[in-house]
């Protein structure tokens, strides 16, 4: 059974500039049993309600500005999965968690970064998942429990976020795995409740982790997480690394 991912997608520059985030995908993707699907949560696509994507052919979406020309031209024509889309919907429904499907969203850069990395030639049908962040982190729990079972039938469930993010406060002069201490600490206390399984905790990081809003000014980028530990079992930490000073650049997997 494949497990599901939490990942640090970092700056859509990673897709051009990997540093050690992108062959610890690449060794990531080839440990693991070729997906028949993929299903993505993504801090970058934020809603009122839960939507999934249901068209065939998704377009890239460069939704950022002021990179190179060169990352505007990526493409990852990865193919959708409509009737995958059309049961995950239908699933989460029928457990009280209402969801339809968006016919025209194209995959924001939450989805395609990290995909470029682990699986290149574009070639498994993924379907995205919206962010309905203003629910919190219980939802999304709610929503890996509920589509926890695909996992059996080769189906990578993926959470995009990360793990720190606050971008007001890079450090554009630190040395690469260099982390600011407020960030570090945030980060050790995330393992250390997710290693002990502490549920409780994680589900109140905003009043019990170190330096929670300053880490986090907004939620999104961390309820992906959630979704992949509601998704998965055991936890193990895939990768460690920070950029920036402040951008932890963490993988976790949930077997």
């Amino acid at each position: 059974m494949l497990p599901s991912l939490f990942i640090s997608h970092g700056s859509p520059m990673l897709a051009l500039e990997p540093g050690a985030s992108g062959p610890a995908l690449a060794r990531l993707a080839a440990e693991l049993p070729r997906p028949t699907a993929i299903v993505v949560v993504s801090a970058h696509w934020e809603s009122n309600e839960l939507l999934v994507t249901g068209n065939p052919r998704p377009d890239t979406w460069h939704d950022f500005g002021g990179f190179p020309p060169e990352l505007f031209a990526v493409q990852y024509p990865a193919p959708g999965e409509p009737a995958l889309a059309a049961r995950i919907a239908q699933r989460l429904t029928e457990v009280r968690l209402p969801a339809r499907l968006d016919p025209k969203r194209p995959f924001d850069h939450g989805v395609w970064v990290p995909l470029s990395l682990m699986y290149p030639a574009a070639d498994i049908p993924v379907v995205q998942v919206s962010l309905p962040s203003r629910l919190g982190p219980q939802l999304q729990l709610l929503v890996g429990q509920a589509l926890a079972g695909l996992r059996g039938e080769g189906v990578l469930l993926i959470g995009s976020g990360s793990i720190t993010h606050n971008l007001r406060e890079l450090d554009w002069h630190a040395s690469p795995e260099q982390a600011t201490p407020w960030a570090k600490a945030f980060r050790d206390w995330m393992l250390e409740k997710l290693e002990a399984d502490d549920e409780a905790a994680l589900l109140d990081y905003r009043q019990q982790a170190p330096h929670a809003a300053r880490n986090h000014p907004s939620d999104e980028h961390l309820l992906p997480l959630y979704f992949a530990r509601g998704a998965g079992d055991r936890f193990s930490l895939a990768h460690a690394g920070w950029t920036l000073g402040a951008l932890g650049m963490d993988i976790y997997r949930f077997d």
